[in-house]
This record gives C-alpha cells, structure tokens and sequence, in this order.
C-alpha cells in the first residue's frame, strides 16, 4: 500500500522553511532596530532612541513627500477601485463568450509585464504628452498608479463577485427592481467588503511604489519611497531606518485589515 505524500512531514522541509524565513525577514529586523539606535551608526548600536523617529517628523522634505505619496495613493487607489468594480462586474455578471479570456489577460496585464517595461512606456508617452501641452503636474503620476493597481483591485472585487449568491440579485429583478436598484440594495451591499479589500491593496502598492514613479514624476515631486531612495545615494543615517519602519507598519497594517476583510463570507 502506498504510503500519503504530506509535504509538511518531509525530512528537511521545517529546516528549509526556517532557514528561508530567517534570511528573509533578518535584514527587515534589523533596520527597525537600528530604527531604535541613539547614535548615527548603521552598524554600532547606541541605545535605545525614539531621536530619529524625530527627526523623521520633523523633516520638511519627509513630510511634504509623505503628504504626496498619500494624496497620490488615495486618489489613485480610488479610481483604480472604481474602474476595477466596473471592469470585475462586465467579466463575471455575463454569460461566457469568445475574448472573455483575452478581456481577463488584457486587465491584468500590469501583473505579467515587468516593472520596469512599465515605466519605460509610461515615460515614452508621457514625455511627449508634456512636450505637446506643457502640463507637467502630479496627473502622470495618479494616472500610471492608477493604470498599474487596476488588477490589484481587479482580482479581490472579482473573487468576491464569483462566490456571491445570485439568488438575492434574482429575488430583486423578479420583484421588479431596476438594475440599478438591485445593484445599489442587494449587489454593492454584498460586494463592499471585497471593493474596500481591493481598495486597501490598491492603495498599499501605490504607497509603496518607486520603479514607476521614479520614471514618470517630475522635478520636485519626491514620493517617500522616491526621496529615500534619493538619500541613499546620499548620507545614509537611522533616520531612514525610522522612516522605512514607519513605512513597514502602515503597510503590514493595511495587508493585515486586506487579509481579515476579504476572509469575510458573503
């Protein structure tokens, strides 16, 4: 009789496992900590300080690129949400089709084309755009966020979509609700917690993004994750510690709601 193949009760395997996760998340640990250091050393610890996380918040220059990477992030993430919605509804409230597949492929196309090809196109063509009308402003940049976390928003919106019960949606259009008002009382009720899951998602990999923004923003529009990078080319002192830690526990906070919200049975 054959023996039943566990993959977690392989020899190995928990050391493997362990072995990845230390090598993964020690460099992480070690910047919050040296967050924490009272001298100006990245390597020589100190003492415990909160006098970066200060000086962080004290910074002209973090503030007003936190300021922009925030406004950039809720516009973006907003609209994304919103074309998502609208993109998840025509691909699942449909009978199946020829191209439906391709029309899955095209929307989450960001997904599958690398980063940095992204960026490179954006800025073929938002360089010319500038040149022909002479707009230079943050709109670029709220419209490549926005292009790229399209499917972020896409994928939670659809899964919950996919695994909603029909029979309400019906039970309204029997008693002769317009589909308007069907979708604004029975759909977009049930639908909520996946739209603001792929809202939060949306948001996180807009905040968090620096190989696009760096191709499309102009001069003296610093994101955070632009500006640090820029001061490590620079003077690297703990106060980018302080900053990238901030940083790491807003975004742990919003994938930790994202992970409990979309959990939520319909």
């Amino acid at each position: 009789m054959a023996s039943h193949f566990d993959v977690k009760r392989q020899r190995g395997f928990a050391a493997v496992a362990m072995v990845c996760f230390f090598l993964l998340y020690l460099p992480i640990a070690t910047l919050v900590v040296f967050a924490f250091n009272a001298g100006s050393s990245l390597a020589v610890w100190e003492g415990v300080s909160l006098t970066w996380f200060m000086a962080a918040w004290n910074n002209s220059a973090v503030q007003e690129a936190a300021a922009r990477s925030f406004a950039i992030a809720v516009i973006a993430a907003t609209i994304a949400t919103a074309a998502a919605t609208m993109a998840a509804l025509a691909t699942t409230r449909t009978e199946p089709y020829r191209g439906l597949t391709f029309k899955y492929a095209f929307i989450n196309q960001p997904l599958m084309v690398p980063e940095i090809v992204t960026a490179v196109a954006l800025l073929i063509v938002f360089s010319r755009i500038k040149a022909w009308t002479g707009y230079s402003g943050l709109g670029f940049i709220v419209a490549a966020h926005t292009a790229f976390c399209i499917p972020f928003a896409y994928l939670p919106i659809r899964a919950r979509l996919e695994n909603m019960d029909l029979t309400l949606e019906r039970a309204a259009a029997d008693l002769y609700a317009t589909p308007w008002r069907a979708f604004r009382r029975v759909t977009l009720p049930l639908l909520w917690p996946g739209i603001l899951a792929g809202f939060m998602l949306a948001f996180v990999i807009s905040l968090d993004d620096v190989v696009i923004t760096e191709f499309v923003k102009s001069g003296g529009q610093d994101t955070l994750p632009t500006y640090m990078l820029g001061q490590l080319r620079r003077i690297v002192t703990p106060e980018i510690n302080a900053i990238s830690t901030i940083f790491l526990a807003i975004s742990v906070l919003v994938v930790t709601l994202f992970f409990f919200i979309s959990r939520r049975k319909v």
